[in-house]
């Protein structure tokens, strides 16, 4: 059974999603951008009788507190601080990180600053090379370089409904295997006053990230974590070339490029949760059936 609760954090509440006993290994479920915690809500059932399954929801996502860009800090380090210490208050001694998206420069300073803890990682069209930003990410390096209110409006129809509902959609094999609920569910949250601002802060803030690739790669040569890399090869926004790279700095990696999206969990969560339950069985201590 999956459980719906939030803890305060620095004020703000977290809500996360929990299923699975505690006494098997954890998995942290790190969720991307426009979305959250939601885009696990088939993954955890499906993992839940073997592994303990965390998904919190970032501020300003899903159902945690949404300060206003002036209350909160909204930066990929305060973000991940704010996990940090999430991570403190329900008591995650050791884990997976499952990294996505926008969860993948959350979990990787945590990773970085804490490879003690971290068991393994799954990634899923999550970028920490240079390699990965291609043709998609030209008007947000822009707005890198020159945070004017010009190049913050080429970049607001990124958190439009015809565009979420894109990010799901675009390099599927079935369409209609995609529920609209996904688009349905995330669009309002985006739509809330003062949301987009949200959303150009950390647009702006994820220029902090490429120079912080060298050191996440440092960390993968360093501490070799066990790497299951389960990607839409199709993805537009983070496509193939930001997986291969991988490969170079881990050692034990598995590698699988999967026929579809952005999104790989709504047309191949079967798959992925089946390579993710053989993976860590593999390499983690035994798991109870």
């Amino acid at each position: 059974m999956t459980t719906f609760r939030t803890v305060s954090i620095d004020g703000l509440d977290i809500f996360y999603r929990e299923a699975g006993s505690r006494d098997n290994p954890t998995i942290l479920l790190l969720h991307g951008f426009p979305t959250s915690s939601h885009m696990f809500r088939n993954l955890i059932p499906a993992l839940a009788d073997r592994f303990h399954l965390v998904a919190p929801d970032y501020p300003g996502y899903g159902n945690s507190s949404m300060p206003t860009a002036n209350e909160f800090d909204y930066t990929f380090d305060r973000l991940a601080e704010v996990m940090e210490k999430f991570i403190t208050a329900i008591d995650l001694k050791k884990y997976s990180l499952y990294v996505m998206d926008y969860g993948a420069p959350i979990g990787y300073r945590i990773a970085a600053k804490y490879p003690e803890r971290v068991q393994s990682l799954i990634v899923q069209n999550g970028n920490a090379y240079e390699e990965g930003l291609l043709e998609f990410w030209n008007p947000i390096k822009a707005y890198w370089q020159d945070r004017s209110p010009e190049n913050a409006n080429k970049l607001r129809p990124f958190f439009t409904l015809e565009t979420t509902k894109w990010q799901y959609t675009n390099g599927v094999r079935n369409r209609e295997a995609i529920s609209p609920d996904n688009w349905n569910i995330d669009q309002p949250l985006l739509d809330r006053l003062g949301n987009s601002e949200i959303q150009l802060a950390l647009f702006y803030s994820y220029g902090t990230n490429p120079p912080l690739y060298p050191q996440w790669q440092e960390y993968f040569r360093k501490y070799q974590p066990p790497t299951l890399i389960v990607w839409g090869k199709n993805d537009y926004i983070f496509p193939a070339e930001g997986a291969y790279p991988y490969q170079r700095d881990l050692k034990d990696v598995e590698f699988h490029l999967l026929d579809t999206g952005h999104f790989a969990l709504e047309e191949d969560g079967d798959a992925i949760a089946n390579y993710i339950g053989q993976f860590l069985t593999s390499r983690l201590q035994p798991i109870p059936v």
